[in-house]
């Protein structure tokens, strides 16, 4: 597996040479300054690509950009909204741009409004780290009492929403603005700057948009960019919703190992894929890393290994749960690194050029000098060298 690490550019916390110590192989990075449906310029896609293959005082770095996470889904195409088809024409020309820069792996999430979603960003844990957390009971305070979405209590049992009452009316002001601020952070660089008016108005947009509806949208986005993908010898791969389950009324399409068989069958080309993430998808109690990748291991071509922890209130499939060590969470990464290795091991003697899948140590606990360190929520210079590292030792133990 080719280890890489996630870069937010020159302005990151964590230099190249941080990378290059921390053994890190390759980046995964994106124009995060460019606005969804906007082009990717070849310039700026290499710029980028130099900036990476520099160290802090000039010299090669050696690295080189391996995925593009992410290039983003506009809303309107994941409405079927009025702009849908110049939306669509610039992702094609982004395509072809990213290809003539030599870059094959493109992650992509179609999670509605909102990215990933926590309510904690620095919750303390018990050795005196830091990790993100989502607390159902916080999510549905803010849901019920701070959005004040209509219908909101419809989507909660009774005993959740009194928790939700409860616990809302314990918040002072600075508590409910710094929970609404974690809420509608999403991807850093992308939807910390909503307000809650904008966020009822992206809502909106989905009235009449369920679950079977939004599936076809993805679908018919993908009969779009994927045959165009497979031409030009690239890689799509889809992110999983994070959280796997419903929030804010809005549906979510690619939460678990059958989604992703729909999906995938839906458009039967290699170009169409899965990013495996073992967090996101790990919240789930009914999921299986080991079954999912004997099933669609063949359509995996990015791995963010990661590891979460369910704790705290539930509501039928919904749950708590905190960001956790990368091997002590409930998703048993031994198990899974055995399989994905396996599956690499198919891939090389079928011939295949993409035999090795690129992965990173999705986010991590802020511990040591991360306490001190600015750094974008879920991505610790140390905690990931950490999961890095221990993910690095089971490979090498397996191999």
């Amino acid at each position: 597996m080719k280890q890489t690490w996630r870069w937010f550019g020159p302005h990151d916390a964590v230099t190249t040479d941080d990378m290059l110590q921390s053994g890190v192989e390759g980046v995964v990075t994106a124009l995060y300054h460019i606005p969804p449906a906007t082009v990717w310029s070849v310039s700026e896609i290499e710029t980028r690509q130099k900036a990476i293959a520099t160290r802090v005082d000039g010299t090669p770095s050696g690295l080189t950009w391996d995925v593009v996470e992410s290039l983003p889904v506009s809303e309107a195409i994941k409405t079927q909204s009025a702009d849908m088809a110049a939306h669509l024409d610039a992702y094609r020309i982004s395509l072809h741009n990213i290809a003539a820069c030599g870059i094959e792996v493109i992650c992509y999430n179609f999670m509605p409004v909102l990215d990933w979603t926590r309510t904690d960003l620095r919750r303390p844990m018990p050795h005196g780290g830091n990790a993100m957390s989502f607390d159902l009971i916080d999510f549905a305070a803010f849901d019920l009492g701070i959005l004040g979405r209509d219908g909101a209590a419809e989507d909660y049992s009774e005993t959740l929403v009194h928790a939700a009452h409860d616990r809302l009316s314990g918040m002072d002001d600075a508590a409910r603005r710094t929970l609404t601020d974690n809420i509608v952070a999403g991807l850093p660089g992308a939807n910390d700057a909503w307000t809650l008016e904008e966020v009822r108005r992206h809502l909106a947009t989905y009235a009449d948009i369920d679950a079977g509806r939004l599936r076809a949208n993805l679908i018919d986005f993908l009969a779009e960019v994927a045959p165009l993908a497979q031409e030009l010898g690239l890689r799509l791969c889809c992110h999983p919703d994070d959280p796997p389950f419903p929030l804010l009324g809005l549906p979510r399409v690619m939460s678990t190992q059958s989604d992703y068989a729909q999906v995938t069958q839906a458009v039967d080309l290699a170009a169409n894929g899965v990013t495996f993430c073992t967090g996101s998808l790990g919240v789930d109690p009914d999921f299986d890393p080991v079954a999912f990748i004997e099933t669609l291991g063949p359509r995996i071509h990015f791995a963010h290994l990661r590891n979460t922890t369910r704790d705290g209130f539930s509501d039928e499939r919904r749950c708590s749960f905190h960001e956790a060590l990368h091997l002590e969470g409930d998703t048993d990464m031994v198990a899974t690194l055995r399989s994905l290795l396996a599956e690499e091991s198919c891939r090389r003697d079928a011939g295949r050029n993409d035999h090795s899948i690129p992965m990173r140590p999705d986010h991590g606990q802020q511990i040591l000098s991360d306490l001190t360190r600015d750094s974008a929520p879920g991505y610790p210079l140390i905690g990931r060298m950490r999961g890095l590292a221990e993910l690095r030792g089971i490979i090498a133990a397996l191999s």
